[in-house]
């Protein structure tokens, strides 16, 4: 019997919603999720990105901000969020896989 190995390369979709919850927590402003969401739904929805229902968007976007506190990417401070500018730039960047667009120009 023979041993298929697969030699496919992987590619990995960019992750919108991590990289809109970067650029709106750049903005040194401290924000609710609710708010946060917001701003980030209508983002997404500018994009045609917002795809699999807004309730999944939520959910998804709370585990991604959630994994941002954990890195330290984000500081939480009751129920307000504020990003580290710097931490963030380091933060997006490798779990993408790709240069962001700011840092070629």
């Amino acid at each position: 019997m023979a041993i298929l190995k697969k030699n496919a390369f992987s590619r990995r979709v960019p992750d919108l919603v991590t990289e809109e919850l970067v650029a709106v927590l750049s903005r040194r402003a401290s924000f609710e999720f609710k708010q946060l969401f917001d701003i980030v739904h209508e983002n997404l929805r500018a994009r045609n990105a917002a795809s699999g229902g807004e309730e999944m968007l939520r959910l998804r976007a709370y585990e991604k901000l959630q994994n941002l506190v954990a890195r330290g990417a984000v500081k939480k401070n009751g129920k307000k969020y504020k990003g580290l500018p710097s931490a963030l730039a380091s933060a997006i960047a490798p779990q993408n896989g790709h240069i962001p667009v700011t840092a070629v120009r």
